[in-house]
């Protein structure tokens, strides 16, 4: 799969997700965790869900990641909790971006919710 930019290049869905992985990790997010959800759903392809330890880190890893896709011509289709800043969604289409802080995180426990979607590894990536 492969994302189409303005200028015409394309992203392959592994780069993209390396990218968003490795802007988290720039921002000290914990706990990164992909879910291959197009496996088990057809809501999207991939969750991407990570922790920051406030409000405030949890603002800049949403920074971080959508300055990383603007780089490459992609924008969100929509964000959620960008005010709260207790549990922020970036949507990407086939990739849903999820940062919470570490009691939200845990008190929704997607990858509990998700159990059944294979995990993805860093490692994997491109």
């Amino acid at each position: 799969m492969t994302f189409k930019k303005e200028r015409g290049f394309m992203e392959t869905v592994e780069s993209i997700l390396a990218k968003i992985y490795d802007a988290i990790d720039d921002k000290i997010g914990q706990d990164i965790v992909i879910l291959n959800i197009g496996k088990v759903s057809s809501l999207c392809d991939y969750f991407v869900i990570a922790t920051g330890s406030s409000s405030r880190q949890v603002k800049a890893i949403a920074d971080s990641v959508e300055d990383e896709m603007t780089k490459i011509d992609i924008e969100p289709r929509g964000k959620e909790g960008i005010t709260s800043q207790s549990w922020v969604l970036l949507d990407y289409g086939d990739i849903m971006v999820h940062i919470f802080d570490e009691e939200n995180r845990g008190f929704y426990n997607l990858e509990k919710l998700w159990k059944d979607a294979p995990y993805v590894e860093r490692d994997e990536l491109a």
